[in-house]
């Protein structure tokens, strides 16, 4: 009787639909941290920081999810809860890969199956548990909903190939081979088996690895929104991303050591205010805090319900990227984040392992020659006004990527001291004239300086060296080819920062220019290590070749600073010789390039157009009289009075009502 009653509750199982819960939901009602494969044995509970992770696990409206995380931060139970979630709740087939067969063996066999026996609602689908049975091996479990689960190791193809499922998880991604016997990638083969699947979900998590070479990097770089946990300082109430800082850095993890060099006492110091946090107000504040994108600002608290950075509901996003570390850990304390840093004593090896394991970040060979982001935010500055008073002229550059025109205005005072001014990010297609009507509207857009002078940019140069090379010089002789130059990158190191040609290209009719990208590198990494003298700068005093960074997110936030910091110099052979050359190692440096291209414009503007920035300088500070005011006049960027009046046209309806009448595309009034 006893087995007739299974029976029969088996097969009106299939009849039977649980109320909708979310993954949190699930976990939090059914999951249990099994005694075997867990510190503590007992029902699970979900950290603040997991439940937007684990919500989009779960989430059938995101398609792609990539986690960059340290170690102890539950992900492997994450995991777990998502996959019983999947089975029992969601009735969906799910397929794991780990990065070798004995890590698939293990996996299945410490935390799969231990969680189907503590879990009711599984066991009571595996009526084989315990026991020798078809349905149950290491490699594969078909539980009585008839739905399977699969584990296997990523370093065969054939593992790769004859499964349906609905959902596919990479554990430990940055450990995969880079190309399965020579197949592809792992992440490439592995959603190949998605297709057909109604609700298709790729889950991608792993400590990282060595920088270049790491997969889960490279897969967050796909992903247009990297989310990173925001938590309210429990004293200022400003919001801010946990970060290690360093010595160098007015804020981070800061500790005190005794008399044996110990660590005695952690705090946080908080970047807004100067604040100290204890470690215990951060695990309390982290229950009021948010993931947000640090490269589009859209943000969620529990991964279902989405925002845009104005606070206004948006559609859940299709793919995105989690980045986690050790410090929001509640399995840990930063005292002994703290402990961790002082046993490296400077060896290689446990650097590495506390960068990749702890820190949750990539290594770079070259730390001790990398600038570190964190050290010009830092440093970020307030002027009032768009252009500060001490800028003379306006230098513009433009990045070509294959979906979007990225560009950064700089201004430039004597000495070349600069500041960055304006950032903008047009995404769509390149070769499209309404992206390219967008770019234009930003190439003529005009700038206030404190003192009410009006100011437009003195000369553009734009990345002509991909696939939109054509475009490129369609838009200099649109807008004027000494005005906006099309440039591209020396293939020789050493080459000078900007070599203008005396003469046109006979085909494209443009002033193409090489610009030596090495050089500018090394120019610009050298000044961005200049430190600001606020005491200068308050009393306007010129600070020669300083570079001033605005504290101004919309212009200035995280992820511009990185990418100014993305490239560092490697070594490499060339010709059977060891050399150095600048590598951004697969991390974005978009920034850096349109500080490369608005230095070539400046030295451009010096060398063929007699720019001299500091005859600029005198003229702005005192008047000038006879032929030394009239060159100072003739140098000035177009100002707002001086620019010819616009040819009278007839309207286009088709143009949207916020660009000026006289920006047509292929009527250009200033051509």
């Amino acid at each position: 009787m006893n087995e007739l009653r299974r029976a029969v509750s088996l097969g009106l199982q299939a009849l039977y639909k649980e109320p909708p819960l979310t993954a949190v939901e699930w976990a939090d009602k059914h999951f249990y941290l099994s005694s075997e494969s867990s510190y503590q044995e007992g029902r699970w509970e979900t950290a603040p920081f997991q439940r937007a992770i684990l919500n989009a696990m779960g989430n059938d409206l995101i398609r792609v999810v990539n986690v960059l995380k340290s170690a102890r931060m539950g992900y492997t139970k994450l995991l777990c809860a998502n996959i019983g979630y999947k089975l029992q709740h969601k009735k969906r087939n799910v397929l794991s890969w780990l990065p070798t067969d004995g890590d698939a063996e293990g996996f299945m066999k410490r935390h799969i199956e231990t969680f189907i026996r503590d879990v009711p609602v599984l066991l009571a689908l595996a009526p084989w548990h315990g026991k020798k049975h078809r349905d149950s091996t290491l490699e594969a479990k078909c539980f009585a909903n008839r739905k399977m689960y699969w584990c296997l190791g990523g370093k065969a193809a054939r593992n790769y190939r004859e499964k349906s499922p609905d959902e596919v998880i990479y554990d430990e991604l940055s450990k995969f081979d880079a190309d399965i016997e020579g197949e592809g990638s792992p992440t490439f083969l592995g959603d190949k088996r998605l297709e057909g699947a109604t609700f298709q979900k790729s889950i991608r998590g792993s400590t990282l690895g060595v920088a270049g070479e790491c997969q889960i990097s490279k897969a967050a770089e796909e992903s247009p929104h990297l989310l990173r946990y925001h938590i309210p300082c429990p004293n200022c109430g400003g919001e801010q991303t946990l970060r290690w800082g360093g010595k160098d850095c007015a804020f981070g993890i800061k500790y005190e050591t005794n008399a044996l060099g110990e660590a005695d006492k952690a705090w946080y110091l908080c970047e807004h205010a100067a604040c100290v946090i204890e470690n215990y107000q951060a695990v309390e504040a982290a229950k009021e805090g948010r993931w947000i994108c640090e490269r589009t600002g859209i943000w969620t608290r529990d991964g279902m319900e989405w925002f845009g950075a104005d606070r206004e509901p948006i559609a859940t996003p299709r793919s995105l990227s989690f980045h986690i570390w050790t410090a929001y850990s509640p399995f840990t304390t930063w005292l002994a984040i703290v402990d961790e840093w002082l046993k490296v004593k400077g060896d290689r090896e446990r650097l590495i392992t506390f960068t990749n394991t702890t820190l949750g970040e990539v290594w770079a060979e070259d730390q001790g020659e990398k600038l570190d982001w964190e050290v010009l935010h830092g440093r970020r500055e307030i002027w009032p006004g768009e252009v500060p008073g001490r800028a003379v002229v306006l230098m513009g550059g433009i990045d070509t990527q294959d979906d979007r025109y990225e560009g950064r205005v700089w201004a430039f005072g004597a000495g070349e001291e600069a500041w960055l001014v304006r950032r903008f990010i047009l995404t769509g297609d390149p070769a499209s004239e309404e992206l390219r009507r967008k770019v234009g509207i930003e190439i003529r857009r005009q700038f206030t300086r404190i003192d009410g002078e009006v100011m437009a940019v003195t000369r553009w140069c734009w990345d002509a060296g991909g696939h939109y090379a054509d475009e490129v010089h369609a838009e200099s002789r649109r807008h004027g080819v000494h005005w906006v130059i099309p440039i591209f990158g020396a293939s020789t190191y050493g080459k000078p920062i900007a070599r203008f040609p005396r003469k046109r290209d006979k085909q494209q009719r443009t002033y193409k220019t090489e610009v030596g990208t090495d050089n500018a590198k090394e120019l610009i990494l050298s000044r961005l290590k200049q430190p600001v003298d606020h005491g200068k700068s308050n009393a306007w005093e010129p600070q020669p070749g300083v570079i001033h960074l605005p504290a101004n997110n919309d212009i200035c936030d995280e992820t511009e600073l990185k990418q100014l910091t993305a490239e560092s110099k490697v070594p490499k052979i060339v010709k059977g010789q060891r050399v150095y050359r600048w590598d951004a190692k697969g991390r974005r440096n978009e920034a850096l390039d349109c500080l490369v291209y608005a230095t070539a414009a400046l030295r451009i503007s010096q060398q063929r157009f007699g720019l001299d920035l500091e005859a600029l300088a005198c003229a702005e500070a005192r008047p000038v009289a006879g032929e030394v005011l009239d060159k100072v006049k003739a140098l000035k960027p177009l100002r707002k009075k001086e620019q010819p009046a616009p040819k009278p046209q007839a309207p286009a309806p088709e143009a949207p009502p916020a660009y000026p009448s006289w920006l047509k595309i292929g009527n250009d009034p200033w051509l």
